[in-house]
């Protein structure tokens, strides 16, 4: 379901994410009473939330010691971002 959602980001209307669900085979009707009922709600909002508080606006953002990383990046801006920290945190 993520890498469906994540392929047409535009397309998470309610019935495009049942649809998608009915395409992956997975169990249609437990997955629309499952977001139907909004049960996760609130975890979504509180992490949706947090990101903004934070100033992500897009996806993947990850964090290095309050350093964002922005975007899809290569395992070698990983690297380097963390041996950055490491030897700062170091001194």
């Amino acid at each position: 379901m993520h890498d469906l959602i994540f392929s047409n980001i535009q397309a998470t209307a309610v019935p495009q994410l049942k649809d998608g669900a009915g395409k992956l085979g997975l169990d249609r009707a437990a997955f629309e009473q499952c977001l139907d009922s909004s049960k996760h709600q609130a975890v979504v909002k509180a992490a949706f939330e947090s990101g903004e508080k934070l100033g992500v606006n897009s996806t993947p953002t990850i964090y290095v010691n309050g350093r964002p990383l922005i975007g899809a990046q290569p395992y070698e801006v990983f690297k380097q971002v963390i041996d950055e920290e490491l030897a700062r945190v170091g001194k």
